[in-house]
């Protein structure tokens, strides 16, 4: 018999055309760029308050210059300066905080209707509950992005300061220096486990923490951002056709494909898991059988719609007792027509 695993491919590429993860991707790209700049505003704050001067904030500006192609960053990087050497402590915090959270929540609430849509489920979080939980995971995902960021740009001070509270110097700065290398992709394999993990409503295996469908996502953005970086540098004319606003097109497209990958990674892992139930017997050939976390919002849902339609059917049973809404007219007749 021909092996089941040879289908998840081809049934994954279907799914995601089906489950209209395109249009998920496109969204999810404006919610991560809306959260950019309040983003940008927080983290400089925050490396305020670490004593990280201006020119921490330049030298971040340089190593990303050094990996976005050059017309794209002459357009972007006077946003960012502006942004970033802006005054950022006290209020700037504050402010920048707030606004991240609430725009990034945005980008995890429409992940996790994604995800619902993938493994064919409603949401049955309440309002509150789903609220919650949404915030939590976006404080926590932010924490870790601010933390793989500042690996790279903090230096010298912290780590001082950090190898005296533990009674290393030179030997703090010298493990600092390779360890903070290590952080960055652990931060993001830790941000694509829990945007796969918690945002859906289902209860996942545990086995699933680092799945096919993770794997495929990390690789599949760094060869897609890979691919974008080569193709606006040696074949990409954005500058001819959207001028100033070149910058801004080449980062929304590559926010874009990169969610597509993140998205199809999702995809992958419920079509491995199609397949597991298969071979446990599970009848799973239509719709994956999985268990749902919450089912109240679902069924609060369900007993509204019970009530809408008996009092539809009301209506209608009324136009049906009377002959017509205001008790004058044949149903489905208009004043004046002749009689048959």
């Amino acid at each position: 018999m021909r092996s089941p695993w040879r289908n998840v491919p081809g049934r994954a590429v279907r799914r995601f055309g089906a489950y209209g993860c395109l249009d998920y991707a496109g969204s999810l790209a404006y919610r991560s760029l809306l959260a950019l700049f309040p983003g940008l505003i927080a983290l400089v704050s925050v490396l305020s308050l670490f004593g990280q001067d201006e020119d921490t904030v330049l030298r971040l500006l340089d190593e990303a210059q050094a990996v976005t192609p050059e017309e794209t960053w002459s357009s972007v990087r006077p946003v960012l300066e502006n942004v970033l050497t802006a005054p950022a402590a006290g209020l700037g915090l504050a402010v920048g905080l707030a606004t991240t959270l609430w725009t990034a929540s945005g980008y995890v609430k429409t992940f996790g209707r994604a995800m619902n849509t993938i493994y064919e489920v409603e949401e049955g979080r309440g309002v509150v509950r789903w609220n919650l939980q949404m915030y939590l995971l976006t404080a926590s995902l932010l924490v870790l992005a601010a933390l793989g960021v500042l690996s790279l740009v903090v230096s010298g001070p912290v780590a001082a300061w950090l190898g005296a509270v533990v009674g290393l110097r030179e030997e703090a700065l010298s493990v600092w220096a390779v360890l903070r290398w290590f952080l960055v992709p652990l931060a993001v394999i830790l941000v694509i486990v829990l945007l796969y993990r918690i945002t859906p409503n289902v209860r996942l295996r545990p086995r699933t923490w680092f799945s096919p469908g993770a794997v495929l996502a990390i690789v599949g953005a760094v060869i897609a951002s890979v691919g974008l970086y080569g193709y606006v540098t040696w074949f990409g004319r954005f500058n001819a056709t959207y001028g100033a606003l070149a910058g801004i097109i080449v980062l929304m497209l590559w926010a874009y494909l990169v969610n597509a990958v993140l998205l199809f990674g999702a995809v992958l892992d419920s079509e491995t898991e199609r397949v597991r139930q298969l071979r446990e017997g599970l009848p799973a050939e239509e719709s994956l059988q999985v268990t749902e976390r919450y089912t109240a919002a679902v069924e609060k849902r369900d007993s509204q719609l019970v009530r809408d339609i008996r009092q539809a059917r009301e209506v209608r049973e009324a136009v049906d007792d009377t002959g017509s809404g205001d008790g004058t007219d044949t149903p489905g007749k208009v004043p004046g027509d002749p009689v048959p």
